[in-house]
């Protein structure tokens, strides 16, 4: 059975515009699109001989008719599966940003480490934080902490494409610097523009995974480099921790599980009893018949450019932030 993940198909345009303009998060700032540079469709697409869709279920229909050319099939051995009370949570893994902590995840999947370990931090809107024991929260695995991996080098060569779609301010607690946002594989990401790259003597320019509502990333203490085992899911949009906190994975199914996790603090919250991860394993692990197919719309397609058309013209000709743009998923049980 197919179904999709996706607000736009269960909800009209225009709602969803008027959700993208009340970002709970006002540290970012939304520019205009760039539509003769990054939202355009390919000559003699489909577009160009029947015409883009319009109208208030525009994005919808294009969702619905996209071609299977369009949707990006996740590898079970970058999807990560975390087992709850309230379902399975899919993550697919980005080792292209953060390559020593989802080599760490996976070596303490392998052990079977989390399993049993609780949600002891629940940050309504914020966060939920995992990894830690029910009788010490701040219990991490042993191991040698993580050297940080906020940001990654890209070159004007690179094979890491992200578009540049709109003016960001790269994290509002720590300066008024401003990068471009855009999309890598259907990530949420964030770049200084690669164009700097040609003007720099490494010829290189930071790159960076968003903290948009289902960011997987590594929790730390205030040293930067002390990464270990425990993880957080985002379930709002905290751009403070935006280049500072190494996100390194998305959730690509089960959010509705992240949301429903047990809220409080363990020694902290009076009466908290935090829920636990019942498992984790690769997706490759699983039997077939376990195994949720996970397609994702692909972000480098001429579809995906049309998409973000329709939405910028159901929002008063403005392309939503970043974060409030749905990536739509297609699942196969």
């Amino acid at each position: 059975m197919i179904r999709m993940t996706s607000a736009l198909l269960t909800a009209s345009v225009s709602a969803f515009a008027l959700a993208a303009t009340a970002c709970a998060d006002a540290s970012t700032d939304t520019g205009m699109a760039e539509s003769s540079a990054t939202i355009q469709e390919a000559d003699g697409s489909r577009y160009a001989r029947d015409g883009i869709p319009s109208g208030p279920d525009a994005a919808r229909q294009i969702i619905a008719d996209a071609p299977e050319a369009a949707w990006r099939a996740v590898d079970p051995d970058r999807l990560l599966v975390i087992s709850t009370r309230h379902g399975d949570i899919w993550v697919e893994l980005a080792p292209e940003f953060a390559p020593n902590h989802v080599a760490r995840i996976r070596e303490l999947v392998a052990e079977g480490f989390y399993d049993g370990k609780v949600w002891h931090r629940v940050i309504r809107d914020f966060m939920a934080q995992g990894g830690g024991a029910s009788d010490n929260p701040g219990l991490n695995a042993d191991r040698e902490p993580l050297q940080a991996e906020f940001m990654i080098a890209r070159r004007l060569d690179t094979d890491i494409a992200i578009s540049e779609l709109q003016d960001r301010v790269v994290n509002p607690r720590e300066a008024n610097t401003r990068a471009r946002a855009g999309f890598w594989n259907g990530f949420p990401a964030s770049t200084m523009p690669l164009g700097q790259a040609g003007i720099r003597a490494d010829g290189q320019v930071e790159s960076w995974l968003l903290h948009c509502r289902g960011a997987v990333a590594a929790a730390r203490t205030s040293n930067p480099d002390s990464a270990n085992s425990q993880f957080y899911i985002t379930t709002g949009t905290p751009a403070h921790l935006e280049a500072v906190y190494t996100v390194w994975g998305r959730v690509r199914a089960g959010q509705d599980a992240v949301d429903a996790i047990r809220v409080g603090t363990m020694g902290e919250t009076m009466g908290f009893r935090p829920d636990f991860i019942m498992s984790m394993r690769m997706a490759s692990e699983l039997p077939e018949s376990d195994r949720l197919t996970i397609e994702v719309f692909d972000t480098d397609t001429p579809d995906f450019a049309v998409y973000l058309q329709a939405l910028q013209a159901a929002n008063n000709d403005r392309l939503p932030d970043v974060c409030d743009i749905e990536i739509p998923v297609r699942i196969t049980e």
